[in-house]
């Protein structure tokens, strides 16, 4: 089973005009990451534009991720759905294409109670024989992993982690504090600007969008803490908050793909009709780009 630790980068799509995948891109930037440092990719997460992908898209984003990384990092592949069914055959699908991991986000839109959460999970965990992370990002779902719930699920065998990106550092503290008696089981960060205090809280790392422009920096905050620098580890997870700041200007996942195609990559744009941002955001985005390239990040 692969560890799960470390940057895991929640890859972009590159897409061309006509929305299409661009494999060509997406070989690249797989190799961008590794080069850079980054211990896992997950292909169609939440940067990967994996909510507006059809379900053919994700297996052939899969295949072609699997097929470039040979077996370099591990792979999470992201096949929650809303309904247990699907889920449990998107499941599949992600075993067959060759993940390592699944990632399973919470059922979305209808609100779920803890015990339809909890049963959800342990029904795809009999179903699926394959490490799955949790994955809570109530914006995003409207529903939440309470920590108890959480802790109730790391009794499964081949649940073996939680990703929280609520933003709230005392829930994904009390996921931490619900898992502490299953040594294998990882808690990640969802927010890139709590992964060291996920560190040092005895979490494993983070999910980190922020990966797709940064890749070494992002690697190094985990690489550095576990080296025993931790005044390094600050640093790199301090030195990207000038470009979160430039999450105002616009859905933090159109963000990150401009970003990369501000760096010279033809990532292409977001999925329409998350595809927009302002040319004040445009020119912000610039600036901090050259800032930061001046300062050696990469």
């Amino acid at each position: 089973m692969a560890e799960l630790k470390g940057i895991i980068v929640p890859i972009l799509t590159p897409m061309n005009e006509d929305e299409t995948i661009n494999e060509g891109e997406l070989r690249n930037q797989v190799n961008r990451m590794i080069d850079g440092g980054i211990h896992g990719i997950f292909p169609f997460g939440t940067n990967g534009e994996g909510y507006i992908l059809n379900e053919a898209e994700k297996e052939q984003v899969l295949s072609i991720v699997v097929d470039e990384v040979k077996g370099r990092v591990p792979v999470y592949a992201g096949t929650g759905c809303i309904s247990t069914k699907d889920t449990i055959r998107q499941s599949q699908m992600g075993k067959a294409a060759g993940a390592d991991i699944l990632s399973i986000i919470t059922p979305s839109f209808a609100a779920a109670s803890q015990n339809e959460l909890y049963e959800h999970y342990v029904t795809v965990a009999k179903a699926v024989d394959m490490p799955i992370v949790l994955y809570n990002i109530p914006a995003r779902t409207g529903n939440a992993l309470a920590p108890a719930t959480v802790g109730k699920l790391s009794k499964i065998d081949n649940i073996v982690g939680a990703k929280d990106s609520s933003g709230n550092f005392d829930n994904m503290l009390q996921y931490i504090e619900q898992t502490r008696d299953r040594k294998d089981f990882a808690v990640l960060s969802g927010n890139d600007s709590l992964i060291l205090w996920n560190l040092l809280a005895g979490g494993k790392g983070g999910i980190a969008g922020c990966a797709n422009v940064y890749p070494t920096n992002m690697s190094s905050i985990y690489d550095r803490f576990v080296a025993g620098d931790l005044e390094g580890a600050r640093q790199a997870q301090d030195a990207i908050r000038s470009f979160r700041n430039c999450f105002k200007y616009g859905n933090p996942n159109t963000i990150v793909k401009t970003a990369v195609a501000l760096l010279g990559y033809p990532v292409g744009k977001c999925r329409a009709p998350f595809n927009q941002v302002a040319e004040e955001g445009i020119e912000a985005l610039k600036k901090v780009l050259a800032e930061n390239k001046a300062a050696g990040m990469c």
